[in-house]
C-alpha cells in the first residue's frame, strides 16, 4: 500500500507520495494522511516552503486508487466519507500558511491534477502529461473543485478538459496557466530548488499575508455552492454510469455509459 513521506532540507519540506508501483494512485488512507503531513510542515518553524512531488520518475499522482472505489464509494454515507477525506487533501495545501509548490514529473492525472490544483505554484518537467478523466467515469466532480479551474486556466480550458477528458501535454499546461514553467527531466530538480530557494530567502510574513490575501480571493469567486448543482453531481456519483465506468476502467475497456 501507498504512504505519505515527509522529508526536510533546511528550510524545505516536502511531502513525498508514494506508491509507485501503481503510478503513486493516491489509496484512501492516502487522502486522509496527506493533510495531516502538510500541516506537520506548515507548523515547523524552519520550513519556509513545502513540496509536493511523487515518488519516482513515472509519475506525479496519477490520481485515486480506483480498485478501492467498490470499497470506498458504494453508498451515499461511504461517499460522503470518502469526498470529505478528498476534499481535505486538496485544499490541504490551499490552507497551509507557507507557499507550496507542486513538482510535478510523468502523469498527473484525475485526483492528481486537483491535488496540483490545490497548490500555489504548479512546476513541471517536459515529460509531464495531464488529464482531468472524470466524465471516463460519470464521476461528479465538486463545486468547489471546479470553480478554482477556473480561476487557475478559465472558463474555456476548464470546460475542455473536464468535457473531452482528453491528455495535455507540458507545453500545452503551461499555455492554459496550469503551471508557471516548465523545465526538462535533468533540470526540472535545479529548478524547483533556485524557486524554493528564493522562497525561502525572502519575507515569510510576506508570502504569508499575500497568500492569505489571495485565498480570500479565491474563496470569494468560489463561495456559491447551489443545492441543484450539489444534486446533480451527486446524481453521477450514485449512478449505474457510475459504476460502469468502474467496470470499465478495471476490465480495460471502453465504456458504455447511457445516462442513467
Amino acid at each position: 500500500m501507498g504512504q505519505i513521506i515527509v522529508q526536510r532540507d533546511g528550510a524545505v519540506g516536502t511531502v513525498v507520495i508514494s506508491n509507485p508501483a501503481k503510478f503513486n494512485a493516491m489509496t484512501a488512507e492516502m487522502w486522509r494522511t496527506l493533510p495531516i503531513r502538510v500541516a506537520e510542515l506548515d507548523a515547523d518553524p524552519d520550513v519556509r516552503v513545502i513540496v509536493l512531488t511523487g515518488d519516482g520518475d513515472r509519475a506525479f499522482v496519477s490520481g485515486a486508487d480506483i480498485s478501492q472505489f467498490g470499497d470506498e464509494r458504494t453508498d451515499p454515507e461511504a461517499l460522503a466519507a470518502y469526498n470529505a477525506a478528498l476534499d481535505d487533501a486538496f485544499s490541504a495545501p490551499l490552507k497551509a500558511s507557507k507557499p507550496t509548490i507542486a513538482k510535478i514529473r510523468g502523469i498527473c492525472m484525475g485526483g492528481g491534477l486537483g491535488l496540483a490544483a490545490g497548490c500555489d505554484i504548479r512546476i513541471c518537467a517536459d515529460d509531464a502529461r495531464f488529464r482531468m478523466p472524470a466524465a471516463r467515469l460519470s464521476l461528479g466532480y465538486n463545486q468547489a473543485g471546479v470553480h478554482r479551474f477556473a480561476a487557475l486556466i478559465g472558463v474555456q480550458n476548464t470546460y475542455d478538459i473536464f468535457f473531452t477528458a482528453r491528455i495535455f501535454d507540458a507545453e500545452e499546461a503551461l499555455r492554459m496557466g496550469f503551471v508557471s514553467r516548465v523545465a526538462s527531466v535533468d533540470g526540472l530538480d535545479a529548478a524547483v530548488a533556485g524557486f524554493t530557494g528564493a522562497i525561502a530567502e525572502n519575507a515569510p510574513l510576506t508570502a504569508k499575508s499575500v497568500k492569505l490575501t489571495m485565498n480570500a480571493y479565491l474563496e470569494r469567486l468560489g463561495e456559491v455552492q447551489r443545492p441543484d448543482v450539489q444534486a446533480a453531481i451527486d446524481a453521477a456519483n450514485l449512478s449505474e454510469d457510475y459504476r460502469e465506468g468502474v467496470r470499465a476502467f478495471g476490465e480495460k475497456r471502453p465504456p458504455r455509459f447511457t445516462g442513467r
